[in-house]
């Protein structure tokens, strides 16, 4: 009996495998504004409509809306900029920005679909508009790249992954394998933000050169005790330098 319960259950886990990678095969798409394959299950309306119903939530864990009205049109400014000087204003998405109250967290963030995030705190160590244009820039690269989306993808493909293997007793196994997998491309969204938002930044007429700043605002937050960057979403401040000063050569000679 427990032979034959073990084939079923073999069966069954072998089955829900090849259904998710059926299913991902199926989700590889180009993405239209980065020319990047990558596996897409949300459509730009379901984006928006995550990026909508997420954002007052999130505005509330960082203590809500800034009260300076006049800090917020100038956030609202750059980023208006920035997106009508790009392909940004080509694409379905809905572009807003909110400056958070929140004084002690340096951070800025992106929901799907262009709900946009700086906190004050972030804000406030800004040296100048291009600084903040960097800042913006980069979190518009985050949306136009379908990094939440490509997330939710990766994260469905591996729970489906991880149902059918425990059936054969490998769950934990797939679950460090996703884990691993969604670190490391989180660290390429990045990378790639950061390209972007230096392309978006050079259309635009700002300096890119001001995103270096940022970074070093960034190193200088997250002080001497930072953790391994093989354990963080995010590049070292250093190696992002780099690829920002790589893009900056890219994109101004392609201008010239």
């Amino acid at each position: 009996m427990r032979r034959g319960n073990f084939k079923v259950r073999l069966l069954i886990g072998l089955a829900i495998v090849a259904f998710a990678f059926i299913r991902r095969c199926s989700q590889q798409e180009t993405n239209p504004y980065t020319g990047r394959t990558q596996a897409i299950s949300l459509s730009p309306e379901q984006e928006i409509a995550i990026g909508l119903q997420s954002a007052p939530g999130m505005a509330q864990q960082h203590g809500g809306l800034h009260p300076d009205n006049r800090y917020q049109a100038t956030v609202d400014d750059v980023g208006n900029k920035l997106v009508n000087n790009s392909i940004a204003n080509k694409t379905p998405y809905k572009y807003d920005f909110h400056l958070l109250a929140d004084e002690k967290t340096i951070n800025a963030f992106a929901l799907p679909g262009g709900q946009i995030f700086i906190t004050y705190a972030l804000f406030e160590k800004l040296q100048n508009i291009d600084q903040l244009a960097g800042v913006l820039g980069h979190e518009i690269g985050h949306v136009l790249g379908k990094h939440s989306n490509e997330r939710i993808t990766d994260s469905k493909y591996w729970q489906t992954l991880i149902m059918g293997a425990g059936a054969i007793d490998m769950g934990a196994v797939a679950s460090q394998i996703g884990n691993g997998t969604l670190l490391k491309n989180g660290r390429e969204d990045e990378l790639e933000s950061d390209e972007l938002g230096v392309k978006f930044m050079i259309n635009a007429g700002y300096n890119p050169e001001e995103m270096i700043g940022v970074m070093k605002i960034l190193k200088d937050a997250a002080g001497p005790n930072r953790v391994p960057e093989f354990q963080s979403t995010h590049p070292y401040p250093e190696n992002r330098i780099e690829n920002i000063k790589a893009a900056i050569e890219k994109y101004k000679n392609a201008l010239n």
